[in-house]
């Protein structure tokens, strides 16, 4: 409360704006490495190709041959905002995916998770959510306060992983964008830094060895997990 008694936010004293995103990031299962045409661009377009489904909701793609992809990489490589990643999966030596960290303010300490395109091959196994825990991981451990993700109303699958990922649904942005000459409501989700360190447990527990049987297959569900830390107040979609 003020001087006046009005309810106003609480104070950050010390707060300070976190880094910009850049550099390797490593995991067990996959290593996230800055996109570069060169390097990552032949091997993503192997992994992509004959799943044009992949590119629906996204504004770009799919693309027609190889050296377009090549073009589309360089152009979008190096940029301060949106970053981009390839995912390296460990278990093969490829790049199988991409993401991207974007919408980038340090001094709110906010950043989104975002431009998300995964092989088929790498959505098989743990690999992909290591991938997107190891970009939630260094954004929570760089300072950021908070941690978005925004995808079209219509995309189920990524409303779906959203929350499987801790992430609390805020609602719908109607009429939000034009997409390849057709509406996108969005919806909104994010994780806050005060719920990090229960998330991270249970990313922690999901992704341990102990928890896949000799077949792979995941002895407890990561929806159930983070749902203690969402809350019941956060309907599943």
């Amino acid at each position: 409360m003020d001087k006046t008694g009005a309810t106003i936010g609480r104070p950050l004293p010390g707060w300070t704006p976190p880094p910009r995103p850049g550099g390797m990031i490593e995991g067990a299962r996959v290593r996230l490495e800055p996109l570069d045409a060169d390097t990552h661009a032949a091997d993503l377009f192997r992994a992509f190709g004959g799943h044009d489904a992949l590119w629906d909701f996204l504004s770009y793609g799919p693309f027609p041959s190889a050296s377009a992809y090549h073009r589309w990489v360089r152009d979008h490589q190096g940029k301060d905002d949106p970053v981009f990643y390839a995912i390296r999966n460990r278990a093969t030596g490829h790049a199988e995916g991409v993401a991207a960290f974007l919408r980038i303010t340090p001094e709110m300490g906010v950043i989104e998770l975002g431009h998300i395109c995964l092989s088929p091959s790498l959505q098989k196994g743990a690999a992909a959510t290591e991938a997107l825990v190891l970009m939630m991981a260094w954004a929570f451990g760089a300072g950021y306060r908070r941690f978005e993700w925004k995808c079209d109303a219509l995309n189920l699958p990524s409303r779906c992983a959203a929350q499987r990922l801790g992430f609390s649904y805020e609602g719908i942005f109607r009429n939000h964008m034009i997409i390849k000459g057709r509406n996108r409501d969005t919806a909104w989700f994010s994780v806050i830094d005060s719920e990090w360190p229960g998330l991270s447990e249970a990313f922690s527990f999901w992704l341990s060895p102990a928890n896949f049987d000799a077949a792979g297959r995941q002895r407890e569900r990561l929806s159930d997990l983070t749902r203690l830390v969402r809350g019941a107040s956060d309907p599943e979609l």
